[in-house]
């Protein structure tokens, strides 16, 4: 998890998340449209996404196609998130169902 952490630090790697979400399975040239620096620099990004498995890749003909992998956000949901909503949502549901009862006559 330290490598997906690490990878989901930098906001331009975020950036490359948000616009493999929108429309998946991108080519270096494509998603360097999306960011103001060289090819060399969004390679590097793409290189951490991939080592924190955030991005798959698949060769098509000469060209690499990135594609965003969710599973490492959600066992992050799972083990981090989750966890922590579970009792807000158990509140807000007994909330409901107390105000709901204080209606009754």
């Amino acid at each position: 998890m330290d490598a997906v952490f690490k990878a989901l630090a930098d906001e331009s790697r975020r950036t490359l998340l948000d616009v493999l979400y929108r429309d998946n399975g991108l080519s270096l040239g494509r998603l360097c449209q999306h960011l103001d620096m060289t090819r060399q620099a969004v390679t590097k990004h793409l290189a951490i996404l991939e080592a924190a498995n955030l991005v798959t890749t698949v060769r098509h003909g000469r060209e690499k196609l990135h594609y965003l992998n969710p599973v490492p956000l959600q066992e992050i949901h799972a083990r981090w998130i989750e966890k922590y909503e579970r009792p807000r949502l158990k509140a807000l549901g007994d909330l409901k169902r107390d105000l709901e009862n204080d209606d009754k006559p």
